[in-house]
């Protein structure tokens, strides 16, 4: 839905998430130090949003990416079939319902730019997304994500190709053409390049944008990957975020880095739903960039998709979700990248127990969980396949108690950090804490070592009468007495993720 026409419950919505934010900060009365520190940034993390971003979705976006496992060999198959897995698995009956496409969907031949229509827009690579009947690729597939009940998404890059501006293309209804609109300044495309900045002093560039997305929304698109943008990219966030508005469709819009850091966030909290800036999860292997590489046929590079990722090459991560913690909350939300979880430890490159990790990580921080593994054996990339979900990686990603806590659109803070451990930690309205105790080493041979914390670090009442804490991994229970000492066996490079609730009167206030 547009911003200018938000519904009435929407706001009512908006409305109770303020008054959990402002209850949450008459609590801090009793508590200081890290307790204080705590409540407030968890109370900040459940600020109602500004109703001025794309779309209003207060919940992070759950689904499927292609970018992962097949890289730049995406067609109609492949992705419808991914698209079916996400039924026939019932992973949608747990909330991941986008499909989206990632790079590589549009006509790419040569570094002058994407190919182009007569408006300057990218034309969709008929060869590997044909139409059908009247439809192009794009929209057919995205009519068939909709026949399934799913919602669909698709990749962009900001500014204009400069085989617009060779051409000198004109904006579609105005008087504007490409040469009119476009600078002289390179802007990032990672497939072809050959994209230039728009100049948003013109009053083309912004129609120019409109008629993109006008486009995307008649083609059935649910869901914008902005990709490259840089701190220096706010003016594009803007245009990309209006254009939204006015197509009159609901599309969540989101940023994903080129490079920025936390001096974009007031832009990203205004006009996106949710926003990526680390570096890419997937290790995306030794020989990508070279002429053998996973984007051109016959993808002999793609030897290099497993594994997906591993503890070590997403654990940077950690610091990120504490960094950006007071950025993310309803309707705009920090994006860790791909979940890399479901087809086992050797395609996904990490153990279970890292598996878990990197689930509840993203879950503390209310990240969007973009799957990126193959959802079915009857799906291959240029080079093999993986063999589809495995039932253990299925039933981690069918965890409806951690999916709750990442549904909650409440971001943890980080509340210990050492050399080999991690918390990090958030209330609920409920009053309830959750807590993930992470055992961060990664030395060959670590074993399991015992993590603790206390209710009052996780900024809990005092209860005399004690805590329950549920284990959401394994489902086990058990009772802490009323000093609150909150302990845990974690496996190397694991985690405990911990609900903890107070057993007493301070349970039901």
């Amino acid at each position: 839905m547009s911003i200018g026409r938000l519904k009435a419950t929407q706001a009512v919505t908006a409305m109770i998430v303020c008054l959990v934010a402002v209850l949450g900060s008459l609590l801090l009365s009793g508590l200081t130090g890290a307790q204080a520190a705590t409540s407030q940034a968890n109370a900040h993390g459940a600020r109602a949003k500004a109703p001025s971003r794309a779309s209003a979705d207060p919940k992070p976006v759950m689904g499927w990416s292609s970018w992962s496992f097949l890289r730049f060999g995406v067609d109609t198959q492949r992705i419808e079939r991914e698209a079916k897995a996400l039924v026939t698995s019932g992973l949608v009956n747990y909330g991941y319902r986008y499909v989206n496409i990632d790079d590589n969907w549009y006509v790419c031949p040569s570094p002058q730019g994407p190919e182009v229509d007569q408006y300057g827009r990218w034309v969709v690579d008929g060869k590997e997304l044909p139409n059908v009947g009247t439809e192009n690729g794009i929209a057919a597939v995205a009519a068939y994500v909709h026949h399934l009940g799913l919602k669909f998404g698709v990749y962009e890059t900001a500014g204009i190709s400069k085989q617009a501006v060779a051409e000198n293309t004109p904006v579609k209804g105005t008087r504007y053409t490409a040469k009119q609109i476009a600078t002289g300044h390179l802007q990032a495309n990672y497939d072809c390049g050959g994209m230039v900045d728009l100049n948003y002093r013109s009053p083309g560039a912004q129609a120019y944008v409109d008629s993109v997305v006008d486009e995307l929304a008649h083609w059935g698109v649910d869901y914008i990957k902005l990709d490259g943008i840089g701190d220096s990219n706010g003016p594009d966030i803007r245009a990309w975020s209006r254009a939204i508005e006015q197509s009159g469709r609901s599309i969540m819009l989101d940023t994903t880095e080129g490079s920025f850091n936390t001096k974009l966030a007031p832009t990203l909290d205004k006009y996106s739903n949710q926003w990526e800036f680390a570096p890419d999860i997937e290790i995306n292997g030794p020989d990508e960039g070279l002429p053998a590489a996973c984007n051109k046929a016959p993808y002999t590079g793609c030897k290099s998709v497993f594994p997906f990722t591993s503890y070590s090459h997403w654990s940077d991560r950690f610091n990120d979700v504490a960094r950006w913690q007071p950025y993310g909350g309803p309707g705009g939300f920090n994006d860790y990248d791909s979940i890399e979880v479901g087809d086992g430890a050797a395609k996904s490159g990490m153990s279970p127990a890292a598996e878990q990790s990197q689930l509840s990580l993203w879950a503390l921080g209310s990240a969007s969980l973009i799957l990126g593994v193959n959802l079915t054996s009857s799906v291959t990339n240029a080079f093999g396949s993986s063999g589809g979900l495995t039932k253990a990686g299925l039933g981690m990603l069918e965890n409806r108690s951690v999916i709750v806590v990442d549904q909650d659109a409440i971001d943890a803070s980080r509340i210990a950090d050492t050399a080999d451990s991690q918390v990090f930690a958030k209330r609920e309205p409920s009053g309830d804490a959750v807590v993930g105790l992470f055992d961060t080493d990664r030395a060959a041979g670590a074993r399991a070592e015992s993590l603790s914390t206390t209710a009052a670090a996780l900024g809990l009442p005092a209860d005399p009468a004690g805590y329950l804490v549920q284990d959401l991994w394994t489902g086990s229970q058990q009772t802490v007495a009323a000093a609150g000492t909150i302990n845990a066996q974690v496996a190397a490079e694991g985690v405990a993720l911990l609900r903890v609730t107070p057993r007493g009167s301070a349970a039901s206030t």
